[in-house]
């Protein structure tokens, strides 16, 4: 982190913080029960206290009570990718058919998670998954493998739901959280719970590098219409990224129109939440963010909050851009694929030694 001044943060004065405010307040609801909770507890108490409409006292709040610090990557460079993410909606039943045959996990139990941090201080926020092979401790299960044995028949008990598209079903999975609607027209929602441990790997990636799509199509959408013209490989194709997302179900809450919980406990807010790398921007924290809309060079610059994290979120100036729920901020998500740079709000006196 490079200390910075507020001049140095593009468009800061422009920027409408009485709509990010909410956002803050969710976000102390959220570090209040984290270990960095110390460093952020005077800035939060004193911040419930102002008014939530007065956007000259919060823009004075921020200016006199934190400190920016602009991301700066290993190798020294200031900027890095920034992507979208969303909220799909996917169609499925509580009954296996022959319309809904792709398994929606739970977390299986012979999925054991370690914690390295209990073995080593150093290794904080390191888990390995595995599985129990004899007395043993072995990798979990691939993508390739969970599919080809059937986890679903090992463990009937926890299928969630059946959904109607592989596809949807794997971005599914890469989004971290969804809705699914019912043949009775009730919403489901599913949240993150658990991975099998194996690194991501993007098939955008997979499908440029074998000469099947041109890097410029690499988006959610040039994958789905590759999937679309080739069904006989998509299996294939998606079994290349090891990497496998087990969920659980979550209430719907608000009419619907309340976010998925992020890493950070709390629901996410559309155009306010982004997903980070938590071993080099603390969950909860003030981001500002200067980048481009989707496909165009018109410029993004805003408050944001670091309330999620993601398996392809990895590095210090890399952030996951939440759009909302549906088609539209899926559309969106989708096309995003930015160069950004990234300033960290810290509290004074909480700056890294």
């Amino acid at each position: 982190m490079q200390a910075a001044r507020w001049s140095d943060l593009p468009n800061w004065s422009d920027d409408d913080l009485v709509a990010a405010w909410p956002v803050f307040l969710q976000s102390c609801r959220g570090m209040a029960s984290k270990p960095h909770w110390p460093a952020w507890a005077g800035v939060c108490e004193d911040a419930r206290k102002l008014p939530a409409s007065d956007a000259r006292t919060i823009r004075e709040f921020f200016e006199s009570r934190f400190e920016p610090f602009l991301l700066t990557n290993p190798e020294g460079s200031t900027t890095g990718l920034v992507t979208g993410y969303y909220e799909p909606l996917l169609r499925g039943s509580r009954a296996r058919s022959s319309k809904y045959a792709q398994p929606v996990l739970g977390v299986p139990p012979d999925l054991l998670t370690i914690d390295l941090s209990e073995v080593h201080p150093d290794l904080k926020n390191m888990r390995l998954r595995g599985r129990l092979q004899g007395n043993k401790v072995v990798p979990y299960y691939s993508r390739a493998e969970i599919v080809s044995k059937g986890l679903e028949k090992s463990f009937p008990e926890r299928v969630l739901l059946w959904v109607d598209d592989p596809v949807e079903l794997f971005f599914l999975q890469i989004q971290g959280s969804g809705r699914v609607k019912l043949p009775d027209g009730s919403m489901v929602r599913l949240g993150y719970a658990d991975q099998n441990g194996h690194p991501y790997k993007a098939i955008g990636k997979v499908l440029a590098d074998r000469g099947e799509l041109p890097i410029e199509q690499v988006s959610m959408q040039g994958i789905q219409a590759w999937a679309r013209a080739n069904p006989s490989r998509l299996n294939e194709l998606l079994n290349s990224n090891p990497s496998y997302v087990f969920f659980r179900e979550m209430p719907v809450r608000g009419n619907g129109n309340e976010g998925p919980l992020g890493a950070l406990g709390i629901p996410l807010t559309p155009g306010r939440s982004i997903a980070v790398d938590a071993r080099h921007v603390p969950l909860g924290a003030p981001v500002f963010l200067a980048t481009t809309q989707p496909n165009t060079t018109a410029p993004l610059t805003r408050l944001v909050y670091a309330q999620d994290t993601g398996g392809a979120i990895r590095g210090v100036v890399r952030a996951d851009f939440f759009w909302g729920f549906g088609a539209e901020a899926g559309a969106q998500a989708g096309r995003m694929k930015q160069s950004g740079q990234m300033w960290v709000l810290l509290p004074l006196g909480a700056a890294p030694k």
